[in-house]
């Protein structure tokens, strides 16, 4: 009891003491006549965050005290304005945006969405009809992963989707909760990245033709679409995850905290590990035993279809636009919430007609959906006052006087240099869209004047960079909506994904300073991937050799 009661107060100390060693550091910097804004300060309150969040396990309390250190750095240590900003511009405004909003009614779509299919038994029957076929652990992986390569539409649907669908199979191969994050969030970004008919190649063509507004001359120049195309055979961060998680997926191994996650979930059953359950209350509960498979794969085909043409819709497609061009002036924070609500609508007149259900349990699912998002939506309110202050504090700024300054004369290490910068932002901000849209235009600016060859490599590396804060940081939208689609906590999902996300980013920046020189992907891609399965073959026989078994089977 003592010792339970001794280390009741070791997180708050901790809390405490981080905050007053920031506010000490912060006072001394401002001693010296400097101010906070568009300087390395503009990050630190995201480093703060994150690294409490590792050290005390706890989210919320983490969050806020980050983004309380962004309002003083903000307010320049006027406690009152600080609070005030906090409400005003931290939760409110960030509440307020359109984007944010948009984001916010998908999930609580999707949680309806996932709830009524769950309640209607189309879950349960795909799990009865995948038992017979999915026979192993590795085929359950798999099959996930295949899922997840289908699904490329956008990463927010993916993330849910794939979780849904499949967590019921993975859970009856002793799969840990960790290791299906893992692979959801691995097949999200990486893929939606590289798809050329996607919300993210909407957004990186729409960069470009900012650009073109704004006139910048290189821009006049570069067709967007076409750029994004030419850059997906040297996205090697996306690219070597793909080849790395499928590789891991064949070799059996694991390494790092995920080992534990996985050892634990075969040997013992346990798919967390950890203490923590965080959606123990909202675990999923079948009640029609009427359901077959076509309850599952029609609802999901509706919300491919319905999101693909909310998509297209809000890109223009139904006022002549062509389908290139539709996707390209898309709105995903319209278009998905708008094609996911009509494909909500006709699954419940389908299940209605279906009879599989009674009414009042299909209306259930509605506030019973919502609730179940709720840890999502509260994560991602805390991520994004965290990222305004970011941009009130000029981080952007402070990054594009290091791009302009004397990293310009470096022609053929740009694309590493790129690729770095880009992680470090995507790391501190938690969006991969607000890094490519901060960091491409100033790429494209700088690397106008060298080899067109190296422009396209130096735009793969920025966008490959802020996929890979995606996967390391826990106030990237995905990773929240990763952990949400796994049920599994967003703190064990990002230090089990770390190891995996920082051996791909080393073996990718490896493979920019050799496309560096090079500059053909023919060459270099290859390399890669032969290099990835290597290394992970070197490490699985290094760990058999030292008694330590690789993984399970």
């Amino acid at each position: 009891m003592e010792q339970t009661g001794k280390r009741s107060y070791v997180k708050p100390l901790v809390l405490i003491i981080a905050l007053a060693v920031f506010i000490i550091a912060a006072l001394i910097y401002q001693g010296t006549g400097n101010e906070f804004g568009s300087t390395f300060w503009a990050f630190v309150p995201a480093l703060i965050a994150i690294g409490l969040a590792l050290i005390t396990k706890e989210i919320y309390t983490s969050l806020f005290v980050g983004i309380f250190a962004g309002a003083l750095l903000y307010a320049n240590f006027n406690v009152i304005t600080a609070v005030e900003s906090v409400v005003v511009d931290g939760f409110i405004t960030s509440l307020a945006s359109r984007w944010n909003m948009g984001v916010f009614v998908f999930l609580a779509v999707l949680g309806i969405y996932i709830c009524l299919v769950n309640k209607a038994g189309g879950t349960a029957a795909y799990g009865r009809w995948a038992e017979k076929r999915i026979k192993r652990r590795k085929t359950a992986i798999l099959s996930t992963i295949g899922l997840g390569l289908v699904l490329f539409v956008d990463d927010y649907f993916n993330c849910l989707t794939v979780g849904s669908v499949m967590r019921p199979v993975t859970d009856r191969h002793k799969v840990s909760r960790a290791k299906l994050a893992y692979v959801i969030d691995s097949t999200a970004a990486p893929i939606c990245i590289i798809a050329p008919i996607s919300s993210w190649a909407a957004a990186v063509t729409g960069v470009v033709n900012d650009m073109r507004e704004s006139g910048a001359a290189v821009a006049e120049r570069i067709d967007g679409f076409q750029l994004f195309i030419q850059s997906i055979p040297y996205n090697f961060y996306a690219l070597l995850t793909l080849t790395m998680m499928i590789a891991i997926a064949f070799m059996k191994y694991d390494f790092g905290s995920m080992k534990l996650h996985e050892q634990n979930a075969m040997n013992h059953g346990d798919l967390y590990t950890t203490p923590g359950r965080p959606y123990k209350d909202t675990e999923d509960e079948n009640t029609s035993d009427k359901a077959r498979v076509i309850d599952l794969v029609l609802p999901l085909a509706l919300l491919i279809v319905g999101c693909i043409v909310g998509l297209m819709y809000t890109g223009g497609f139904f006022e002549g636009a062509g389908i290139v061009d539709s996707f390209a002036n898309s709105n995903a924070s319209v278009g998905l919430p708008f094609g996911s609500l009509a494909a909500l609508l006709i699954s419940f007149i389908y299940l209605f007609c279906r009879r599989v259900m009674p009414f009042s349990d299909m209306a259930a699912t509605i506030p019973n959906g919502l609730v179940a998002m709720i840890p999502a939506i509260l994560i991602l309110s805390f991520a994004f006052a965290l990222k305004r202050f970011n941009i009130m504090l000029e981080g952007p700024a402070f990054i594009t006087g290091i791009m302009e300054g004397g990293l310009a004369s470096f022609m053929n290490l740009m694309p590493a240099i790129v690729f770095v910068i880009a992680c470090l932002i995507s790391f501190s901000i938690g969006t991969s869209w607000g890094t490519f849209g901060m960091l491409l235009p100033i790429v494209l600016v700088i690397m106008d004047h060298g080899p067109p060859e190296l422009l396209i490599i130096a735009t793969s590396a920025c966008l490959a960079g802020a996929v890979f804060g995606d996967h390391c940081t826990l106030i990237s939208d995905t990773t929240i909506m990763s952990s949400a689609g796994a049920k599994c906590g967003v703190i064990e999902h990002v230090q089990t994904q770390i190891p995996y996300a920082l051996f791909t980013a080393a073996l990718s920046f490896v493979m920019y300073l050799l496309a560096g020189v090079v500059q053909n992907w023919l060459i270099v891609l290859p390399i890669g991937i032969a290099l990835t399965v290597s290394v992970l073959l070197c490490m699985r026989t290094m760990s058999a050799r030292k008694g330590n078994p690789s993984s399970v089977t």
